[in-house]
């Protein structure tokens, strides 16, 4: 699964190094080149002459060093390459960076974006999958600030592997160990696989939220974030999906190498959505849009009144059930199940979650509902959602929302590759004729 792949191992300094050389070993039992960056605290426990006997590669120790080093790379990464600069170079070949192991003070300086030396330099420039493989004492993985920071990590996009329960070297038992090496090696052939898995498909997303004016100063609106659109966003452009995010108002900014089209009401939403979803093989609505509208806005501020304010409302435009329809008629003209698009909506229940998100689910005509709850879904980093189907359903646990965006396009996935490999047959066509031996 690994031929062919440039696997970066990043080492810090901890009592784990030494186990970094057997996951060299089975990275490269798997067909990977490998290129070993390891601090200067990591050179106390394992030289870098270990390494480089192992891979056959120089090892990254500095940013000072050679500018120009002679890697062995396969082809794919050495035309990423332009021998300038050493950890860009890196950065710029790496299928996949695994970070094993990663103290707290690695973890700390990149979720801060520190870049003091070379593996902390190619953790920022790098574009490939990370993974981070905790390994410290007891008490320093339980500490607020480090669980804080492997939080921050999740969110944007890090896999978490470990940490492993046992015995520490402080003689201490807990969790703090370096995980198994099959169980990294595992976490580095899923990233490696998902990284270009939707190469050129086109994913169209609706993500944040809808405002409906009242006047000039006030508005009918919701609590959602964004935050679950825009990891859905990252989720698909980091898998070579080119994105266009259809954007209400968010709390936080959408993600680069991504078509923002900015909208603010439900209608220029639809809008938008509709002329996208034209070109899109697969639609994503994330996006909370308002159900109502106020009937006629006012032209001035509404001045108090003792009596209170009645406001006369007017349903929104339902997008998802629109798209369905538009899906539906296409299919009755013929065209075949593989060539429309895979439509998701999110659902957000209060009660009778799945009961509600499968009538929605038969109601609009999409082919998979994420139900959350309004504890879960609105304004934090984590959620947790139940993919809901026409004749199955999944919870999933808690997990921050890159990892409910990546569960979703991986179920997505599987769906169209279920649709690819039914028997060819048009809608509609004419059954052969039995005839007469």
């Amino acid at each position: 699964m690994l031929r062919g792949r440039t696997i970066v191992v990043g080492v810090s300094g901890g009592i784990a190094a030494y186990k970094a050389c057997e996951l060299v070993r089975q990275l490269q039992s798997r067909g990977a080149t490998v290129v070993v960056v390891m601090t200067r605290a990591a050179t106390e426990f394992v030289t870098p002459l270990t390494f480089q006997a192992l891979t056959g590669n120089p090892v990254v120790t500095t940013l000072w060093g050679d500018q120009a080093p002679a890697m062995k790379l396969p082809a794919a990464a050495a035309l990423r390459t332009g021998g300038r600069v050493e950890h860009v170079d890196v950065a710029e070949a790496a299928d996949a960076l695994v970070l094993a192991p990663a103290t707290a003070d690695l973890m700390a300086r990149i979720v801060h974006g520190e870049a003091p030396d070379a593996l902390t330099s190619i953790v920022l420039a790098v574009r490939a999958p990370l993974i981070v493989c905790p390994s410290m004492d007891l008490e320093m993985w339980r500490k607020t600030v480090t669980q804080e920071n492997v939080r921050a990590l999740r969110a944007r996009g890090a896999t978490i592997v470990g940490p492993a329960s046992g015995t520490l070297a402080s003689g201490l038992v807990g969790p703090g160990r370096l995980a198994e090496v099959a169980d990294i090696v595992a976490a580095v052939e899923t990233a490696v696989a998902r990284r270009g898995g939707m190469q050129g498909v086109r994913v169209l997303i609706g993500a944040g939220r809808t405002e409906e004016p009242i006047d000039p100063v006030r508005i009918l609106t919701n609590r959602s974030s964004g935050r679950m659109g825009v990891a859905l966003a990252e989720a698909a452009r980091a898998r070579g999906a080119e994105v266009t995010l259809v954007a209400g108002v968010m709390d936080v900014d959408p993600p680069v190498h991504v078509k923002v089209d900015r909208v603010r009401t439900a209608t220029e939403m639809q809008r938008a959505m509709v002329r996208h979803a034209k070109a899109a093989a697969m639609v994503l609505m994330a996006a909370a849009v308002a159900d109502f509208r106020v009937k006629k806005a006012a032209s001035e501020k509404i001045k108090r009144a003792a009596g209170g304010l009645t406001l006369e409302l007017a349903a929104n435009p339902d997008i998802l059930a629109g798209l369905g329809e538009t899906r539906r008629i296409a299919a009755s003209g013929g065209l075949q199940s593989a060539g429309l698009p895979t439509l998701v909506g999110f659902a957000l229940e209060t009660s009778q979650g799945v009961a509600r998100a499968r009538a929605k689910l038969r109601g609009k005509g999409v082919d998979l509902i994420v139900l959350n709850t309004p504890a879960e879904g609105l304004g934090g980093d984590t959620n947790q959602v139940t993919l809901v189907e026409a004749r199955a359903q999944k919870k999933l646990p808690r997990m921050s929302k890159r990892e409910v965006a990546e569960a979703v396009l991986d179920r997505v996935l599987e769906l169209r590759r279920a649709v690819a490999v039914k028997p060819a047959g048009r809608a509609g066509a004419a059954r052969p004729r039995r005839g007469r031996r």
